[in-house]
């Protein structure tokens, strides 16, 4: 029933016979009788041929997702077999958003490459939501993100912590009045700001125009429980996707963003901007390694978490 599922997979993927004919490099006839027959054998058909691209049938689409199943089964034993015959070899597929994908995993990746030059990597960058899809499909090994999810289905390991902190353009009034508690970018590289009793309230900044992410993004969600939790209502310049453009934008001087620690301590030093740390506990955060539960992670893949997180300890950075 499911022998010629990567006919069937192909169909269905390309959104067309013809497609998946090219794809699998066979003709469209000797295609369309091997579908056909999977239909004759399971009494119903798979797809709508009347609609372009090909849609599925409601039996179709169960149909789809247990061939997706066996060939996720299928790629984790290869995977495992894979390891057993080369050791520490092979790919890993690992994502981020742009931040962790830019400043974090090329490091990351080439210092870990240096002890086991064999392993080859894949980099995808995109939002949360689209990774972790990515994820549970199949398609990435590993996602590294500071997002809290809760899922059955997803594992976390920590990676470390950050906290974060308000950009604030050094052009704003306010620097001046709170002189004393502000920190520069070479402070926060040197983790000066990690135990320092140097704290300000979210009200005083309550004036000026904020640069928020949107509430899907873990940032946009904290800040937005912030100033929620302050009874504040913030003046929004702009609403974006990234981190990283948001803290662009702030250096330009249109507004106070929220940022990590983590992307100033690998950003050049910005003298436009004054930091400051917040009293509140949830600017406090980990960033995570996650991956899909009951899935094989090749032996390449649990040796990158293990490497990367082998020296994480929860009182220092």
């Amino acid at each position: 029933m499911f022998r010629n599922k990567d006919v069937v997979l192909a169909v269905y993927r390309e959104g067309s016979f013809s497609r998946a004919a090219e794809k699998l490099y066979v003709s469209q006839p000797s295609l369309s009788a091997t579908v056909k027959r999977i239909e004759n054998k399971l009494s119903v058909p798979i797809f709508d041929r009347t609609t372009t691209p090909v849609t599925l049938t409601p039996i179709g689409r169960e149909y789809i997702r247990y061939c997706m199943m066996i060939e996720e089964q299928e790629n984790s034993f290869s995977r495992y077999l894979s390891d057993q015959v080369n050791l520490l070899a092979g790919e890993i597929r690992i994502g981020g958003s742009s931040l962790f994908s830019s400043f974090m995993l090329p490091r990351m990746i080439s210092e870990f490459s240096r002890l086991y030059p064999q392993i080859s990597f894949q980099i995808f960058e995109d939002s949360t939501k689209n990774l972790m899809k990515g994820l549970l499909a199949g398609n990435l090994d590993i996602i590294l993100d500071n997002a809290i999810i809760r899922d059955e289905n997803i594992l976390s390991t920590v990676y470390t912590e950050e906290l974060l902190l308000l950009a604030v353009p050094s052009s704003f009034e306010i620097n001046r009045e709170l002189a004393p508690f502000s920190f520069s970018g070479e402070d926060i590289k040197k983790g000066s700001h990690l135990h320092s009793d140097k704290t300000v309230e979210l009200g005083a900044f309550s004036r000026y125009p904020f640069i928020l992410l949107h509430a899907e993004n873990d940032t946009g969600k904290r800040a937005e429980s912030l100033f929620k939790k302050h009874q504040l209502q913030p003046d929004i310049a702009f609403r974006l996707d990234q981190q990283v453009t948001a803290y662009n934008i702030s250096s330009s001087g249109m507004g106070i963003c929220f940022v990590s620690d983590t992307l100033i301590r690998h950003s050049e030093n910005s003298p436009s901007l004054c930091f400051y740390r917040l009293s509140d506990p949830e600017i406090c955060r980990n960033i995570y390694f996650y991956q899909k539960n009951k899935r094989y992670l090749s032996l390449a893949g649990q040796r990158f978490v293990e490497h990367n997180t082998s020296k994480f300890s929860p009182t220092e950075k």
